[in-house]
């Protein structure tokens, strides 16, 4: 019972921990806090349900357009619409457009399309796999090991790669940066980007398990903000522990305690982290000059 909980835990934690880290990677290039983050997991799931069962394009290649578009569209747009006109104004005109357009977007799916929840296609094959006495879901194996390469092929673009050095050297100094001759406002779109094509990805990987709702992303969004504060907001790794102990807190205590409690559970831990580490478990600690 404890290890099919555990990987239950994971599948959902590592779904968390991707869309944390896109919190976590606009957070240290562009001081950004995307509030709408939870709808750029949505649309992705209503274009892929567009693509392939209403215009019955091949599964593959409806998944290959989903991530492009959506990485161009909300990615691109949102750099280029909000984040540059509104970032030299301060945080919280950004925070309020983000939360703006995340609630124009669920308006916009309830009018153009439904309100009701859609299926949507696995992956694989949703049968139970069995190992001695233990019972475990393919598609949460499947989650677990999707995040896993898409966080480890991340890691290594950011570490290994000239691309990602610079997208490292703007996160740690973006006046640095600049006088090094890096372009930061080229790797603050490349940020952007790269977020909106791991909450395709995310949305991919959650839709079968929750199906594709207008609202699907309002507890995802906030479960990945919980992850993101818990891991450490500044730190990518930070927000990959913080996702996989949010899946774990709620899976075990729905489980051992009560589903109606799983959430409060996560907000004491959350508040425990605040209160005695506010840097996050894995955060490091920033110094802000007020004026």
């Amino acid at each position: 019972m404890i290890l099919q909980l555990f990987i239950k835990g994971l599948s959902l934690g590592a779904v968390y921990a991707l869309i944390a880290i896109g919190f976590s990677l606009l957070w240290q290039t562009s001081r950004t806090i995307n509030f709408a983050q939870g709808e750029f997991v949505t649309l992705p799931a209503f274009l892929m349900v567009l693509l392939a069962l209403v215009f019955k394009i091949p599964f593959a290649l409806a998944l290959i357009l989903t991530i492009i578009i959506s990485g161009l569209l909300l990615g691109y747009l949102m750099n280029r619409v909000l984040d540059r006109p509104l970032i030299e104004k301060g945080v919280l005109p950004l925070v309020v457009a983000t939360i703006a357009l995340g609630f124009m977007i669920r308006d916009s799916l309830i009018i153009s399309w439904t309100p009701e929840a859609l299926y949507f296609p696995s992956l694989v094959p949703k049968k139970p796999l069995h190992l001695g006495d233990a019972t475990f879901s393919a598609v949460d194996l499947w989650n677990i090991f999707v995040a896993t390469l898409i966080i480890s092929g991340l890691h290594l673009f950011v570490k290994r790669t000239k691309t990602g050095k610079a997208l490292q050297a703007v996160s740690q100094n973006r006046d640095v940066a600049n006088i090094l001759g890096i372009n930061a406002s080229k790797m603050i779109l490349l940020a952007f980007l790269i977020n909106a094509v791991i909450a395709g990805f995310s949305s991919i990987l959650i839709a079968p398990i929750y199906m594709v709702k207008y609202d699907m992303g309002v507890e995802l969004g906030l479960k990945a903000f919980y992850a993101a504060i818990i891991g450490g907001f500044n730190q990518t790794r930070g927000a990959l522990l913080g996702g996989l102990l949010v899946g774990l807190i709620e899976t075990f205590t729905a489980a051992y305690i009560s589903t109606h409690y799983k959430g409060a559970f996560v907000l004491i831990v959350l508040m425990v982290v605040i209160v005695f580490k506010p840097e996050g478990l894995l955060g490091e600690k920033e110094l802000y000059e007020y004026r």
